[in-house]
């Protein structure tokens, strides 16, 4: 409680400036060894006082994070904006409010995709010190040069820019991956045949593995996203939604 005395002084307004506080104005008078019961005492005590209000600790946010196979065919997104008809993440896990996912896999590509409702997460795995590894099917057999020209950077475009990509690790499958067949068939052998490739990055650009192997003049047939860091797609089923603690992944 902030207590005021005033003894014999007459307080003009205007020795009190507005921006001061009056809890912060004390006139006391001078000390003197004896002094009357508050009946009697000349001095006049005003007192003031405001309510303590509590601190209230602010509670920490609960995250979660999911782990998925998005499937062929399906949109990165929880709400189909557009009139061609395509599936949604929402259609494969009741997700709580502010889920968002990490980074993008294109409508024709499959595989490992995070969830998160941590926005400080999301970003610091779309940074460039997060390993992405991808299997790519190619049209026609890739030879060792393309490979090493990948390796190195390769030119692409990217909203009408020429772009130079990152050195990246890069290597050819002998023996293709165990993959389920595709919803929608990958073109016939008749047609030629075809390989597989591992292509690693840290970067994300727009449809980026594609347009890699594209400039080396093997374009990609099917796309599977099978590593973000320490974090294998394993057996995971294409729609198949786990839910995690956290993400292990090996900055």
């Amino acid at each position: 409680m902030s207590t005021i005395y005033l003894k014999y002084v007459m307080v003009s307004y205007h020795h009190i400036q507005p921006k001061t506080s009056p809890l912060n104005i004390y006139l006391r008078p001078p000390q003197t060894n004896t002094m009357s019961s508050d009946s009697d005492s000349p001095i006049a005590k005003i007192s003031t006082s405001l309510p303590e209000s509590p601190i209230i600790p602010k509670e920490e946010k609960i995250h979660r994070h999911f782990i998925t196979h998005k499937p062929f065919g399906f949109i990165t997104q929880f709400v189909n904006t557009n009139k061609r008809k395509k599936g949604v993440l929402g259609e494969l896990y009741d997700f709580p409010e502010g889920t968002m996912a990490i980074g993008r896999l294109d409508v024709d590509s499959e595989g490992l995709l995070l969830l998160t409702t941590d926005g400080m997460v999301s970003f610091t795995i779309c940074s460039r010190k997060i390993e992405k590894e991808y299997y790519v099917q190619l049209d026609g057999i890739i030879d060792e040069e393309a490979i090493q020209k990948m390796q190195a950077g390769v030119e692409i475009g990217i909203d009408g820019i020429k772009y130079l990509t990152k050195p990246c690790i890069a290597r050819r499958l002998e023996e293709p991956p165990c993959f389920p067949p595709r919803i929608k068939a990958i073109r016939g052998e008749h047609h030629g045949p075809t390989s597989w490739a591992s292509i690693t990055i840290r970067e994300g650009k727009y449809k980026q593995v594609r347009k890699m192997t594209a400039a080396v003049g093997f374009p990609t047939l099917r796309l599977m996203r099978v590593r973000i860091g320490n974090i294998h797609l394993g057996a995971l089923k294409a729609g198949e939604v786990i839910e995690v603690a956290k993400f292990d992944v090996d900055l």
